[in-house]
């Protein structure tokens, strides 16, 4: 039942624009041959605004009446090669036709996509696709290396033998599956080994609970340089397929492309993780004719305020910044009003989420008051598919962070549970001192880790990427000057970069002490 709020956000986007009646007949009978799946994304579609363009790409441009009829090609394919119903099939590649093609193609197959990531090394895909009992795997070309053992014993087809098999004579689509496709997407993995987080797929409230705080509009164009095989550019991805919005996806991040796409295409939505964003300064957006865009999503990793205020000076006040995980999928969304206030905000709940700060006895805090962060929506996980779960509490799913609920309901994220480190009594929350850090003009990239110390029990470590000059005293100085003596680092160690996974979290397991 879609309330009277539900309906005046679903206005404001556009869908519920009025469609013709052989238009509406069409989505009817999409939705009766694939069901509420992923596939009948394309089939709708096609039948509302078939000749529109629905992605570009390196390779040019398709619509979505030909992405539509090519998975249909693609899904009988795979049927007669062996992809059954339930079956679990991985895909590894990157941004472009290959990846929406085969996932699209996948679903009215009936198979379960697990979603590699295209950083992995080969020994974790094994792992990965052997625990996810996978009886198949597509992938780019350029993979078939990495994936020589991972491959053995299951059926491989690349993505370019799938696009080739497109247009040519062949089966015909597959009859409706019985089974619900789902859709696997793995953990970043920055603490351990990835793991696969299965959901089903979103409904009409967790449509409005987003659209409620970021303003995306049916019929636009999106830019997603963020890597769709995760959760942030996945989810947008299916987000441009329900308001029928066209895409662009490059295969590699090229800061001057995406700018030079924005301006080519009059995008209105620009989809990125936060280490993008510091690319896209230093390619100077002043550069190109960015007017048309009206939202900046970032999200995959902490925000630093810093970057927070150089990207709205930079672009003005359209970045909007989402805080939540591949687990409980999004929990709070600051927009550009919220970030002018403070820059280091997390933003409020949207429409239909669940915020909870709650301390060790699962009591909620005062406002103000820091506690474990608890989130929940429809759009939250069903755990893990190797039968392990995150913490829950009364239907809410711990993030995994520590964070703060002030007055108005804006979230304060201190930073990881477990990067919270207790030094001579006192609690130091080390996602405050790397906000020090990046604060200094001479600091590029940031990142603290607690270890252990035979004087001291535990000590903080600074790992810190220059873009100036500046020597251990001064930086120590510096956060002196910000926080409590506990708080400051007694080493800082200067790298060429920091260890990142791709989406641009630091894998700070892999920082040397």
């Amino acid at each position: 039942m879609v309330d009277l709020a539900a309906a005046r956000v679903l206005a404001q986007s556009g869908l519920l624009k009025p469609a013709r009646p052989d238009q509406l007949i069409g989505m009817a009978l999409a939705v009766a041959r694939w069901g509420l799946t992923p596939a009948t994304g394309y089939a709708a579609g096609a039948a509302r605004h078939g000749q529109k363009p629905a992605l570009f790409d390196d390779e040019g441009m398709l619509t979505w009446r030909e992405i539509d009829a090519r998975t249909d090609r693609i899904a009988g394919e795979l049927r007669a090669r062996g992809v059954a119903e339930g079956d679990a099939v991985g895909l590894l590649a990157r941004n472009g036709r290959g990846f929406v093609e085969a996932s699209t193609a996948l679903s009215k197959c009936g198979a379960d996509v697990l979603y590699l990531n295209t950083g992995s090394a080969g020994g974790q895909i094994d792992e990965v696709l052997t625990r996810e009992k996978a009886t198949a795997v597509v992938h780019d070309a350029e993979f078939a290396g990495l994936l020589a053992e991972a491959a053995a014993g299951r059926l491989e087809i690349t993505t370019e033998k799938l696009t080739a098999l497109a247009t040519e004579p062949g089966p015909g689509a597959p009859r409706k599956p019985e089974h619900t496709s789902r859709q696997v997407i793995l953990t970043s993995g920055t603490t351990g080994a990835p793991r696969g987080a299965a959901r089903s797929g979103a409904g009409i409230d967790d449509l409005v609970s987003f659209l409620s705080r970021i303003p995306l509009k049916a019929g636009e164009v999106t830019v997603i340089p963020s890597p769709v095989f995760h959760a942030w550019g996945l989810g947008h991805l299916s987000l441009a397929m329900v308001l029928g919005s066209t895409v662009v996806l490059r295969r590699k991040f090229d800061p001057a492309q995406v700018l030079a796409d924005i301006q080519e295409h009059r995008a209105t939505t620009l989809v990125v993780v936060p280490v993008m964003l510091e690319k896209l300064l230093q390619a100077d957006p002043s550069a190109y004719d960015l007017s048309s865009l009206r939202v900046i999503a970032s999200s995959g990793s902490a925000l630093p305020g810093e970057l927070a205020e150089k990207t709205l000076a930079a672009f003005g006040p359209v970045l909007y910044n989402l805080y939540g995980s591949t687990e409980v999928a999004y929990a709070a969304v600051a927009t550009p009003e919220d970030l002018a206030a403070d820059p280091r905000t997390a933003g409020k709940a949207p429409h239909g989420v669940t915020l909870r700060i709650v301390d060790e006895a699962g009591k909620d805090v005062a406002p103000g008051e820091s506690g474990r962060i608890f989130a929940g929506s429809g759009l939250s996980f069903e755990g893990y598919t190797d039968g392990s779960d995150k913490d829950r509490l009364d239907g809410l799913i711990a993030t995994g962070d520590l964070g703060i609920l002030d007055g108005e309901g804006r979230l304060t994220v201190l930073g990881r549970d477990d990067d919270m480190v207790v030094i001579g009594g006192e609690n130091v929350f080390v996602g405050q001192v790397e906000d020090v850090l990046l604060a200094h003009s001479a600091v590029a990239e940031a990142a603290v880790v607690g270890v252990e110390d035979p004087s001291y029990g535990t000590k903080l470590v600074a790992h810190v990427v220059l873009s100036g000059k500046a020597g251990e005293k001064e930086l120590q100085d510096w956060v002196r000057s910000k926080l409590a003596r506990f708080a400051v680092p007694r080493e800082v160690q200067v790298h060429d970069e920091l260890p990142r996974n791709t989406t641009g979290k630091v894998v700070k397991r892999e920082l040397s002490s």
